[in-house]
């Protein structure tokens, strides 16, 4: 009879401890318990190009296309669907890419770096002096691409080559106009705020 009564009086010992355990944890503040962190910028404009938008821009715009060679010409178009599924995937990340550049504190370099052109781009920190000084038409710019990346999506579920291929040169023409207002002193301005709208079929 002993034994079943000592393992019964350690059973409640140890049921005991834990409960109290469980009451102690939920009184302690501790990181169990910390507000997740929200909006934190933790990669800069040039990250957020090199990583995001240049490689997923340079799948759209290389989806459609024509190659002329020694051999003759040849048209481009994704010919699977694993293909399409590719060029999709790269319109998507330039949507929710430009959501991130639309993120406000987002600085245009790493703290240090210089200019990749000198002389034909400004320094980084006059950069990010351009965007605050011009926020709406940074944003503005932003959007209009985010609007393209829908369209491409439509075009791409559609599997329409033609408004791809049209799509990609509005895309081209949007990011060289921001660069042209941002990146490349004395540029002459184009209006940025006239926003591309996505076209519904």
């Amino acid at each position: 009879m002993k034994r079943p009564i000592t393992a019964a009086l350690c059973l409640a010992v140890l049921t005991w401890m834990a409960s109290l355990s469980c009451a102690v944890a939920q009184q302690r503040p501790g990181k169990a318990n910390a507000e997740p962190t929200q909006g934190r910028n933790l990669s800069t404009i040039r990250d957020l190009m090199d990583s995001i938008i240049d490689p997923s821009a340079d799948v759209v715009w290389g989806a459609v296309g024509t190659v002329v060679d020694q051999d003759g010409v040849h048209d481009t178009i994704p010919k699977t669907q694993e293909e399409w599924l590719n060029v999709r995937r790269g319109a998507i990340r330039l949507i929710e890419g430009s959501n991130l550049l639309m993120m406000p504190g987002r600085e245009a370099a790493p703290p240090g770096s210089k200019s990749e052109a000198p002389g034909v781009e400004l320094e980084p920190p006059e950069i990010t002096a351009l965007i605050k000084k011009n926020r709406r038409s940074f944003d503005a710019f932003a959007r209009t691409l985010q609007a393209l990346g829908v369209e491409a999506v439509r075009a791409i579920e559609a599997q329409d080559t033609a408004a791809l291929l049209e799509i990609g040169g509005r895309i081209q023409d949007a990011c060289e106009g921001c660069h042209q207002v941002f990146w490349y002193p004395g540029a002459k301005q184009p209006n940025p705020i006239r926003e591309q709208q996505p076209t519904r079929k």
